[in-house]
């Protein structure tokens, strides 16, 4: 029987996504993204066991060549997917559907709502089961699975090399709409 290990899924356009509408307001430059190696560093000393990390890519027109071969390098197994719909949420959907028949613990990195049964299913107690994100972004359906732990990309993981601008979430008690209009 094979060793227990960790499965690192990654929605890196929802990553990309967050951190460019909601955090900077633009499109990341290359330097602002998420060293994705250190994420796989992190998992490896987080669950004291070998990671499988499987990046997920859309690749309907062009494979974006050097950064499939850049995730290669560092450890990914990057999976080019192509088709109609979400591609990407279809295919971590089904890896985390598959994965409830494994004894593995799973990370999913992704703020994304459209995760919930399948990482509910996967919150058993016969796991250890995460999701990576910026926190305040991570869907708070996430925050009701029993056992489910929630780490954040910049803060927990390091996964930056120079710090984020923060989007500060207002207590409805402190809101003043005259702040904003």
């Amino acid at each position: 029987m094979a060793e227990r290990m960790t499965y690192l899924l990654v929605d890196g356009e929802n990553i990309d996504a967050t951190l460019g509408t909601s955090i900077l307001g633009r499109r990341p430059r290359p330097e602002e993204r998420p060293r994705w190696d250190r994420l796989l560093e992190w998992a490896e000393r987080a669950f004291d066991q070998d990671v499988t990390g499987l990046f997920f890519l859309a690749a309907s027109t062009e494979l974006p060549t050097s950064f499939v071969q850049a995730l290669l390098a560092i450890g990914f197994k990057p999976i080019p997917l192509s088709g109609e719909g979400k591609v990407v949420d279809i295919a971590i959907q089904r890896t985390a559907e598959a994965l409830v028949h494994r004894p593995a613990d799973v990370v999913l990195v992704s703020h994304d709502g459209d995760f919930v049964d399948q990482v509910s299913a996967l919150c058993d107690g016969s796991r250890q089961v995460g999701v990576i994100g910026f926190t305040e972004f991570v869907n708070s359906q996430f925050r009701t699975l029993p056992g489910l732990r929630i780490f954040d990309l910049e803060y927990d993981l390091g996964a930056f090399n120079t710090p984020l601008p923060r989007v500060r979430v207002i207590p409805i008690d402190e809101f003043d709409p005259l702040d904003f209009l």
